[in-house]
């Protein structure tokens, strides 16, 4: 995969996926601080977006705000509660959407998901010249989905700087390690 410091990069991230996944495969949940320096690795961020779901309750109003102030935008959708209780919010169509409208500013596409059906938008973006890498747990990311694009981040490969939860750093905060190995919690 190449990388160079003037590439234009937007991160496309499935807030939802990386939420589910981090929680079940990890009991913990995603530090999208280091996260996003990680995958923008020292070149020119265009733009990074969440696509997150808004509750009735407002009880995810603190995330969207600390995603804010990494310098992620959310883009939000109300939760859908359906007769009979099932509920669903879908992006993965906007973020598709999103993805192709701003591809003609970008060099690098990440999508921050292990969603296979991103498939389809990763084989379209690299037949368009942009080079298309996935962020996201190793164990929850469809095979096919890392096979199809340039590169692929694996956030289980280093819990500590990826994910923020309990029995981790001190009274279960995410630490950041500073050269030197002097150590900071987040």
């Amino acid at each position: 995969m190449i990388k160079h410091p003037s590439q234009r990069v937007g991160v496309f991230i499935d807030a939802a996926n990386m939420y589910h996944s981090a929680k079940n495969v990890h009991n913990a949940r995603v530090n999208f601080k280091n996260l996003l320096e990680d995958a923008v690795d020292g070149r020119q961020l265009v733009r990074a977006i969440a696509y997150v779901v808004k509750t009735k309750t407002g009880e995810e109003k603190p995330f969207f705000e600390a995603l804010a102030a990494v310098g992620i935008e959310t883009k939000e959708k109300e939760l859908q509660e359906f007769f009979g209780g099932a509920k669903k919010a879908d992006w993965d169509v906007g973020i598709a959407v999103d993805a192709i409208r701003i591809a003609d500013l970008l060099d690098v596409v990440i999508l921050v998901s292990g969603d296979g059906d991103f498939i389809p938008l990763a084989e379209y973006l690299r037949n368009q010249g942009r080079q298309v890498e996935v962020v996201s747990f190793r164990s929850t990311t469809s095979s096919k989905l890392i096979e199809m694009t340039d590169g692929f981040m694996d956030l289980s490969a280093d819990p500590d700087r990826y994910l923020i939860g309990a029995g981790r750093g001190r009274a279960g905060r995410a630490m950041i390690i500073r050269s030197g190995g002097k150590k900071e919690p987040v």
